[in-house]
């Protein structure tokens, strides 16, 4: 990571995060913006990454957000809140964010959470899996994680049982490709076992 962009309001905040990134990219600058003005306006950066506080002076929480989301449309978003409910995540995954996380689980998730962003994931609340669950894993609500067309593939035998042998040899893809895709996968349903990336993938109907 190259550049990274931290929108918030709150110096305490902004300082933690500084130093929990730092730690793990210390070759990596560092823009901070405290409003959703000051944040767009430093679109010409080009930051790799923008991890981004909902709720910010200068706009309304949402339509921030998407003017965030318009002005940043090839770095990677990360955006967390004290209040997720339902409504905000539904609304957040339609920006197309890369990853959702709640204000009091950001100083502990927040290395993982970028690693797997960086690295072309998603990182995304088990709620919103559970949602989609609840509306039959209707696509055109938007709930259903975002999986590439390869880690469907993966899902798909991964539900029918098969190793990551079996899956590399199907597809031909050697077995680390295929191990990479799986925990990929995984993180993007919010599952911690194999067997459980496969029951959501099919309730989602993913799968």
């Amino acid at each position: 990571m190259r550049r990274c962009l931290i929108c918030d309001d709150h110096p305490l905040m902004v300082d933690a995060l500084r130093l929990m990134l730092q730690s793990r990219w210390p070759e990596c600058e560092f823009l901070v913006a405290t409003d959703y003005p000051s944040a767009i306006g430093m679109a010409e950066c080009s930051p790799d990454l923008v991890v981004a506080d909902l709720s910010m002076p200068g706009r309304e929480p949402m339509s921030g957000m998407r003017a965030v989301r318009t002005a940043f449309a090839t770095a990677r978003l990360i955006v967390f809140s004290g209040q997720l409910d339902d409504r905000i995540l539904v609304e957040l995954l339609s920006l197309q964010v890369d990853g959702i996380l709640a204000k009091s689980e950001a100083p502990a998730l927040m290395i993982p959470a970028i690693e797997l962003v960086l690295a072309g994931g998603r990182y995304l609340p088990q709620r919103i899996a559970e949602l989609a669950v609840r509306r039959d894993a209707d696509p055109s609500q938007g709930l259903a994680p975002r999986l590439s067309p390869r880690q469907k593939e993966i899902v798909q035998l991964l539900a029918k049982g098969r190793s990551n042998k079996e899956i590399a040899q199907a597809l031909r893809l050697s077995p680390a490709t295929v191990k990479t895709h799986v925990a990929q996968a995984m993180a993007t349903l919010s599952a911690s076992t194999r067997a459980e990336a496969a029951a959501r993938a099919t309730a989602l109907g993913l799968a």
